[in-house]
């Protein structure tokens, strides 16, 4: 799994520092609003000259990410 981590890149210099599949400007946040709006894999590999490992690591590094986020929840007494 380490090996598709290493697909997702972050430079300051590309896309402002956010998350993007390496040698490319396609950053995680975009694959997964295409994935939500209800593409599927092979037709943003497809469309945007990436490999379905490319997406797996989207995924996967997305979940990396927002596993290590502390959720709050607030009750109300």
């Amino acid at each position: 799994m380490n090996d598709l981590l290493k697909r997702i890149v972050v430079d300051p210099r590309v896309m402002a520092g956010k998350p993007v599949v390496k040698g490319t400007r396609i950053t995680v946040d975009m694959i997964l609003e295409l994935l939500a709006a209800g593409m599927k894999p092979e037709e943003i590999v497809e469309d945007y000259n990436l490999s379905l490992e490319d997406i797996r690591a989207a995924l996967l590094y997305a979940a990396k990410v927002l596993g290590r986020e502390e959720v709050v929840i607030e009750t109300r007494a």
